[in-house]
């Protein structure tokens, strides 16, 4: 398949779409991209084969493929829906790629309107953060028709390393949810340990190497303690307010099902808390100053 007949659209250049869109520029895919801040388009546009769309109209008369990679279902159906939206000028059998953490039931209500526009939605939402987009190592969930799927595969692959395919449209997100649901309780339980040894007289720091030797290893003792909470960085590149709207949908996908979820909704509490206390802006990290403050300790490398 020529790569030059397989123009791109990506809407969303942030800390996560940025290295994605630039990993489909390097592997020589056209690229049409846009953003709300046109700012964050402007080093890829500087890129051979990037252009940049004024509009989702725009887009969508130039593009095969469009990926949404946006905070939260809510914008990604203004893009699709909207004054100027995607949908208003599909191409037939045009393929939205909703990379987007979504809610599932938004997301099935925009494949039905992707249908009747004439192409087709699925949802393929990613796990790894900003180190591995930049790598094209992220693992990809993929929900819809497997004949929908095989046609993305070849650009799902520029960017994931592992590709799994959940289900219906839809199912991907409800993945993605409860990936990051099970992330975000390693997270805390993590830290109570460390602040638990550290006041007790173990150093963080050996605790850490211990846990990544031990059963406790999760991805947090790996990727996140030494690297951004001993360290101080805060800076993982995962906002706080979107894991908290990943374990919203998660905890709504429980209620929905009427699966008791007890811990899960603690949880979802003591990430919210954490939001309460350190205001807007904030790297979801830095939930380990909720528990430094509840503990009047703040985590340090080195024995206490």
């Amino acid at each position: 398949m020529n790569l030059a007949d397989q123009k791109i659209g990506f809407i969303g250049i942030g800390s996560m779409g940025n290295p994605m869109a630039s990993r489909l520029q390097q592997a020589g895919y056209p690229l049409l991209v846009m953003d709300a801040n046109v700012h964050l388009t402007e080093p890829l546009a500087r890129l051979s084969g990037v252009m940049v769309a004024a509009t989702g109209q725009e887009m969508a008369r130039e593009c095969n493929f469009i990926i949404t990679m946006l905070p939260t279902s809510t914008i990604v159906e203004t893009v699709l829906t909207g004054t100027d939206g995607v949908l208003a000028a599909l191409n037939p059998n045009t393929v939205v790629i909703e990379m987007s953490s979504g809610i599932p039931t938004q997301t099935l209500r925009l494949a039905k309107l992707t249908q009747q526009a004439g192409g087709s939605l699925i949802d393929a939402p990613v796990s790894g953060g900003v180190a591995r987009a930049r790598t094209g190592e992220l693992a990809i969930m993929v929900g819809g028709a497997d004949e929908i799927i095989q046609r993305a595969r070849p650009i799902l692959s520029v960017m994931g390393k592992t590709i799994s395919h959940t289900g219906d449209v839809g199912s991907a997100h409800a993945m993605k949810a409860l990936n990051n649901l099970v992330s975000a309780g390693g997270f805390l339980i993590g830290i109570e340990a460390l602040l638990i040894g550290q006041r007790f007289g173990l150093d963080p720091s050996v605790m850490i190497d211990i846990l990544n030797a031990s059963t406790g290893m999760n991805n947090s003792t790996q990727k996140k303690f030494k690297q951004f909470v001993l360290s101080r960085k805060f800076d993982s590149g995962f906002g706080l307010d979107l894991m908290i709207k990943d374990l919203t949908i998660a905890t709504g996908i429980a209620a929905e099902s009427a699966t008791p979820a007890p811990f899960s909704a603690l949880c979802r509490e003591m990430w919210a808390s954490a939001a309460g206390l350190l205001g807007p802006g904030q790297d979801h990290t830095a939930l380990a100053k909720l528990l430094e403050n509840l503990s009047q300790t703040e985590l340090t490398a080195g024995k206490p």
